[in-house]
């Protein structure tokens, strides 16, 4: 068996069969990592032999019982998101020796924002986007936990997401508030009646949806007055339960507006069931200069 990799100097190869392994699991075997890699399951399979081999670990099961990752093999997936963040980390303290923008932009976004009617985000991107032909932006959506660990670990430059807290080792450049209403669709009983304020004790009374992920205390207290019986992930699954006709829940009115306009939704007695979240960008302190983070956020301040 040849010397571990630790041992030996890094080569392409071996950063090429990292990249598969990182793949690999973020897909969550190698089925899913097939269309994204677009090489066969044989080619995967090789490529993961190989690395094993290189390594002197076994980083992963496969087999009819499924596909899973050994302890060995998180912690060396753990390592492998260290070193790409160092690589890139490295590619942007060069190309910030030029005079001209240069490299990639990679920005975390919460699910569901690009229907916002204040397109910031957007405007920003295009007006860097004029200035810097070459550049290259890539945009990965992602939970907002997610895209703070990201952020501080270097795999994201910035990140655009509801402000749930406040993390000292990040910066917060204030977006948008982001307006939330009580939704039911038109198959639901309460559908005819949601202008009147004698609906709100009836409210209580129906099955709602409540998000899975994190809220603040002032969110969660508007979802405690509901008769919560089902979650979702994300703000898209919420709609998909509401629109059962079975379930209320809270949507972002721009996020709604496409179903109220075509009276498939209407929102539950909006001046009482309504609240407001906090959008921020987010970037880390005391990161090395990255002239392409900063051009950008000098446009996301002037919209």
């Amino acid at each position: 068996m040849p010397n571990p990799l630790g041992l030996n100097r890094l080569s392409d190869i071996d950063l090429r069969l990292l990249r598969i392994y990182k793949t690999v699991v973020e897909a969550g075997g190698f089925a899913a990592a097939e269309v994204e890699l677009n090489i066969s399951r044989a080619a995967i399979s090789m490529a993961m032999s190989d690395l094993e081999t290189r390594l002197g670990l076994r980083l992963c099961q496969r087999g009819r019982a499924g596909f899973s990752v050994t302890e060995s093999g998180q912690r060396v997936y753990e390592a492998i998101l260290q070193l790409f963040a160092s690589i890139e980390g490295f590619r942007t303290q060069v190309n910030a020796l030029h005079d001209q923008l240069k490299g990639d932009l990679n920005i975390g976004i919460a699910d569901n924002l690009v229907t916002l009617p204040h397109m910031k985000i957007t405007d920003a991107l295009r007006q860097l986007k004029l200035k810097a032909t070459d550049i290259g932006i890539n945009i990965s959506m992602m939970a907002p936990n997610e895209i703070e660990k990201a952020v501080l670990d270097g795999r994201l430059h910035v990140g655009a997401i509801p402000r749930l807290r406040k993390i000292a080792e990040l910066e917060y450049i204030p977006l948008y508030e982001e307006e939330s209403q009580l939704y039911c669709s038109y198959h639901h009983p309460l559908f005819d009646n949601t202008k009147h304020l004698d609906i709100i004790p009836l409210v209580k009374n129906h099955d709602a949806v409540a998000p899975a992920y994190a809220q603040t205390p002032a969110t969660k207290s508007h979802y405690q007055a509901l008769k919560t019986t089902s979650t979702a992930t994300d703000r898209e699954g919420v709609a998909f339960l509401i629109m059962t006709g079975c379930f209320i829940g809270y949507l972002p009115t721009h996020y709604a507006e496409q179903w109220v306009q075509r009276r498939e939704m209407t929102a539950i007695c909006s001046e009482h069931f309504n609240f407001t979240t906090d959008y921020a960008v987010i970037h880390k302190k005391n990161a090395p200069t990255n002239f392409l983070v900063d051009a950008w956020i000098k446009e996301l301040i002037k919209i």
